[in-house]
């Protein structure tokens, strides 16, 4: 990986096993990712930003000027995301098992017991988050594997910091993140897709995206969703 800084930006450069160049600006932070076809020179990339800067500087302004939520004490009112949807986080208090249910289309209900701290809380609605990601990858994984002509080693979930999923081509392993489970089940399902396929193809070359658009043809749309979808 190397660092290229053009104006006032630092784009990390990558260089891969594919034909064209692709840039992308992630949120939350504008980080900006090019990959670049294996003997293109540095210098070649460079300027290839030069002619994206209006692009770039567009796109960061527009990122870094979403609104994000501050940070979560989970709390009644709240509001906490679920498959896509946005839901009030309603506290309720009883002598009882923690547990979490949805209400309608409006809330979701998080039952603990009284005194318990915003990190109980916190635990409590991860874990009820985790079940329900793990029930949903079960169903997902078995269909695509069937429909690939894969198979996963082993699978886990696990809260990760930049990306949304992992797969080892060489053990068949592959972690998920968490967060997904926030995001609409047509972006975890790209997921799914995305990671099962790294079992057949282990770089993003022509071989893989040929693939992914062979059996997700929308997979392009899904990753912007995804990456710009408010959490």
């Amino acid at each position: 990986m190397t660092i290229i800084k053009v104006s006032n930006i630092f784009a990390e450069v990558e260089w891969k096993e594919i034909k064209n160049i692709h840039l992308t600006i992630y949120p939350p932070n504008a980080r900006v990712h090019v990959s670049a076809p294996i003997g293109m020179t540095e210098e070649a990339v460079r300027l290839f930003l030069i002619t994206k800067m209006p692009w770039i500087n567009q796109r960061i302004t527009q990122i870094l000027g979403q609104n994000r939520q501050t940070p979560r004490e989970y709390v009644s009112g709240e509001n906490h995301y679920f498959k896509g949807q946005r839901y009030r986080l309603k506290v309720l208090y009883h002598n009882a098992p923690a547990k979490v249910e949805i209400q309608g289309n409006e809330y979701i209900k998080l039952y603990v017991r009284d005194g318990a701290s915003a990190e109980r809380r916190a635990e409590v609605l991860r874990e009820w988050y985790r079940s329900e990601f793990k029930s949903i990858l079960t169903s997902l994984i078995a269909k695509w594997e069937y429909l690939l002509g894969v198979k996963a080693n082993k699978w886990e979930v696990k809260q990760m910091k930049t990306l949304w999923g992992s797969c080892n081509h060489s053990t068949k392993n592959i972690i998920f993140n968490l967060e997904l489970i926030k995001k609409p089940v047509r972006c975890i399902e790209y997921i799914v897709v995305h990671e099962l396929l790294h079992i057949k193809v282990r770089l993003h070359n022509e071989e893989y995206t040929a693939l992914l658009t062979q059996y997700f043809p929308n997979w392009k749309q899904l990753k912007e969703e995804l990456n710009e979808f408010v959490v």
